[in-house]
């Protein structure tokens, strides 16, 4: 489905439960631009003032929910870059260059998570700047207006896609990232969050670099212990973390590279399949069904979406892949994808398809009765897309999944909505097969 839109609301779509006969349950996403700032390349959500409301975090600012009218800044917001408007003029622009420059530039907020570091009852703010530099958490200051203290707590912050998330079981977070060489995890003691953290490597060092591409975290051989996922396969984790040991590689390949990686039962078959990018900085989207030959572990990759209309099912393409999220966007129980496309990820030249517009898709995860699936894709926008990181949160507390978007074009919240519609208002909204051909390869079937 291709379509072009320039309003702000976008339909969407889904089989309705429980509404009328003969009507049907329609989703639709509506954008709200915080800025048109370049100030980050992902940006978050949380409750950051403890009135119950979620609000927005991107770059040096935070937004109140739920009108998000009022901006406050967490730390110095003091970057510019110059913009010749003609021969004899020459403006200063808040943020650095994205959309409203001319030249590639990049920020150095890459990715942001709330956590209460300090237990004080108060979320705080970790940020990871440009791959290979710092990580930081910024002290809430309990509702005073005033800058955030920063802790630097990690020096070296490798992979476009690290993640913060209890990879250890222990009921904390850790900062999961490749640093010098070598994937791990780094952790505080939490008896004072704000000193430098550990790391703990799980890997030989393999020279991994600054720019490497997909990170994931799963349990893939469901032993209920977390492994690490990444482009050249897996790493199992071992019953026991003491002294930090070596974890088992099984290679696999998994795309170029991508972004986020998720271990899920796609098809419902109790074994955890693998979502990915399969070239942030070129085209691809697939999921790796797994399988077992005997006791040992395999996978058989199913192409979603490439680098023509004819390899989805639904004519859908666009390049730049950079952030992936699984969230049940439409409440059946099953865990859809959200992403979309990265734009200008290396600025006006370089990438493929780099002009394009900046969508942002959900992918609704739908099984059949003979165990095949398909991803229905469904346009939320065309304006915006999505940065390193894209999140899924309930941002208006309506019990409904909305999305956070922080890049090169701005801040953006998509709030999802819902309305009861007839048979064939819904059915005009639903995507189209152009390529039934493709069923077999696109969906697994056997």
């Amino acid at each position: 489905m291709k379509r072009s839109f320039t309003a702000a609301w976008i339909g969407l779509v889904f089989v309705a439960v429980g509404v009328r006969a003969g009507a049907e349950e329609l989703r639709t996403f509506k954008r709200i631009q915080l800025s048109d700032q370049f100030w980050s390349e992902g940006a978050t959500a949380g409750d950051l003032n403890n009135d119950g409301v979620e609000d927005i975090i991107s770059g040096p600012w935070w937004w109140e929910g739920p009108g998000f009218e009022k901006r406050h800044e967490i730390y110095p917001a003091t970057k510019t870059f110059p913009l010749k408007l003609g021969s004899l003029t020459t403006v200063d622009v808040p943020g650095f260059e994205g959309t409203l420059g001319r030249e590639n530039k990049y920020s150095d907020n890459f990715f942001a998570w709330t956590y209460d570091f300090n237990e004080d009852g108060w979320r705080d703010i970790l940020v990871i700047g440009f791959p290979g530099t710092d990580t930081s958490w910024y002290e809430n200051p309990k509702g005073a207006e005033r800058q955030w203290v920063r802790h630097r707590v990690f020096a070296q912050t490798d992979n476009e896609s690290p993640t913060f998330v209890d990879l250890t079981g222990d009921g904390r977070p850790e900062l999961v990232c490749i640093t010098k060489g070598r994937y791990g995890y780094a952790a505080p003691d939490w008896r004072d969050p704000g000193r430098p953290w550990t790391f703990h490597p799980l890997s030989a060092d393999n020279n991994y670099g600054n720019f490497t591409h997909g990170l994931g975290v799963g349990d893939v051989n469901g032993d209920r212990r977390l492994d690490l996922l990444e482009k050249n396969g897996w790493w199992e984790q071992p019953g026991s973390l003491l002294d930090d040991p070596v974890w088992t590689f099984h290679p696999q390949p998994l795309g170029r590279g991508g972004a986020q990686m998720h271990a899920y039962d796609v098809n419902g078959d109790g074994l955890n399949d693998i979502i990915t990018a399969l070239e942030a900085h070129a085209f691809g989207l697939a999921w790796y069904e797994q399988y077992r030959e005997g006791s040992t572990i395999r996978f058989r990759e199913h192409v979603i979406m490439n680098k023509a209309p004819e390899d989805n099912l639904y004519g859908v393409k666009f390049s730049e892949v950079h952030a992936i999220e699984l969230t049940d966007v439409d409440g059946d129980g099953l865990k859809d994808i959200v992403t979309g496309k990265r734009f200008w990820s290396h600025g006006r030249t370089g990438d493929p398809d780099r002009n394009d517009a900046a969508v942002l898709y959900w992918f609704k995860l739908a099984r059949s009765r003979d165990g095949a699936v398909d991803f229905i894709p469904y346009l939320i926008d065309d304006q915006s897309g999505v940065g390193t990181q894209v999140v899924t949160s309930d941002i208006n507390g309506d019990g409904l999944p909305d999305i956070v978007v922080g890049n090169k074009r701005g801040t953006f919240v998509h709030l999802q909505e819902k309305k009861t519609v007839t048979r064939e208002q819904w059915q005009r909204a639903q995507p189209t097969r152009v390529s039934p051909s493709n069923l077999l390869r696109q969906t697994g079937a056997k």
